[in-house]
């Protein structure tokens, strides 16, 4: 064996790319997967530590009988960088402890998959042996989000994405690109990935 602690691989990509999809996979492959952006909506309504934080920096009105208000804090951050920034920089380093402690208890793993959408603009990768790129083209990602999330209009999810890393940067700075393009089959390639990992494992 290589070392007696997991691989920490990174599973990152724009909205509507299907990299729920690609964990979905590496699960039914009996990869642990830890869900960031689950977690971090957990953590908001129940870390008393977040909670009294956001309080603090956005009012009372923050939360209501379900928890954290997510129409109120959007209203507020997103078209304002400086109070996205304050946001962030609450919500993230207890996402981070609550990673690591998730590392902890599954170090029998060969590896582990972090799956996050904010993974370059968080930081988070700093934490990841490997990240992997969910790629597919723009119109295909809206088409998938319309149809996920009828709530939502074709503006409201251009102005995600226009918010989200260019594809050509993500795509760049990860180290492995998975294409979900309907035009390459997905499993093959999540297949291969999983075979590299294992096998840079137990060199």
């Amino acid at each position: 064996m290589k070392n007696n602690t997991p691989l920490k691989v990174g599973v990152t990509g724009g909205i509507g790319s299907g990299k729920s999809l690609v964990c979905k996979i590496f699960s039914i492959l009996s990869v642990p997967v830890y869900k960031a952006d689950a977690r971090a909506k957990w953590l908001t309504n129940n870390d008393p530590v977040i909670k009294e934080r956001i309080v603090e920096k956005f009012g009372k009105e923050a939360y209501n009988f379900h928890g954290l208000d997510r129409d109120y804090i959007a209203n507020i951050v997103f078209n304002d960088p400086e109070k996205l920034k304050i946001l962030n920089s609450i919500v993230h380093p207890e996402v981070g402890k609550d990673y690591d402690r998730w590392v902890y208890d599954h170090n029998s793993a060969p590896y582990l998959i972090n799956e996050a959408a904010l993974m370059f603009e968080s930081g988070s990768y700093k934490k990841l042996d490997s990240v992997i790129n969910v790629s597919a083209p723009e119109s295909l990602r809206i088409q998938r989000v319309l149809k996920r999330d009828p709530f939502r209009s074709e503006k409201e999810v251009k102005a995600i994405i226009a918010k989200q890393l260019p594809e050509s940067e993500r795509q760049e700075r990860a180290d492995y690109n998975i294409f979900n393009d309907e035009k390459q089959m997905l499993i093959p390639q999540v297949l291969g990935m999983h075979q590299k990992f294992l096998a840079n494992k137990y060199l």
